[in-house]
């Protein structure tokens, strides 16, 4: 497997995609997916309207060396679909050893094309981080993610509640588990 030499995170192909680190030029897509109210408002900490210099500073995080998240674009240029057409990350859970956190948003026009699933299901048997547990959680108002987490085999847990920034209030959530050991 190749390794990115600026994050040290490996490249991951996948059928239709390859998952690579973020770079500075994915900043104007970054921009205008994540801008979308659609993407923000499926996500927990995606504000909308977008903040002049968000997508940069994001990039930014996740280069730095400081990260406890590793970021990939799901890229389908080879494919051509479009040099960043979503974004999956893996976050390593504070205080808990051998446990990341999930999440992933595929550009709008993608939707319902199988992109999250395929991206999910390649970071899952890449298994970067060598987690034995993966956690995620979606808000209960996108079934589509749940499916792409329950048709990975994820486990459903419970209940719970997570801050939206996009909408500015609490959502009502669904908690997932993997195990993969």
């Amino acid at each position: 497997m190749q390794i990115d030499h600026v994050t040290g995170q490996p490249v991951i192909p996948a059928e239709r995609l390859t998952l690579r680190p973020l770079q500075r030029s994915d900043a104007g897509l970054l921009e205008l997916y994540s801008g979308d109210e659609r993407v923000a408002r499926s996500t927990t900490t995606i504000p909308h309207p977008l903040p002049p210099g968000a997508a940069e500073a994001y990039i930014d995080r996740a280069l730095g060396p400081k990260r406890r998240e590793d970021v990939w674009a799901m890229d389908g240029t080879r494919t051509g679909l479009g040099e960043l057409v979503g974004v999956i990350a893996l976050e390593r859970m504070e205080g808990a050893e051998a446990q990341s956190e999930i999440g992933y948003w595929v550009a709008p026009a993608l939707w319902n094309t199988g992109l999250a699933s395929e991206a999910v299901g390649a970071l899952l048997a890449a298994n970067p981080h060598g987690a034995a547990t993966i956690f995620a959680s979606v808000f209960q108002d996108n079934p589509v993610s749940a499916r792409v987490l329950t048709n990975a085999g994820f486990e459903y847990l419970g209940d719970a509640e997570a801050w939206s920034v996009a909408r500015g209030a609490p959502v009502a959530t669904w908690t997932y588990l993997k195990r993969l050991d």
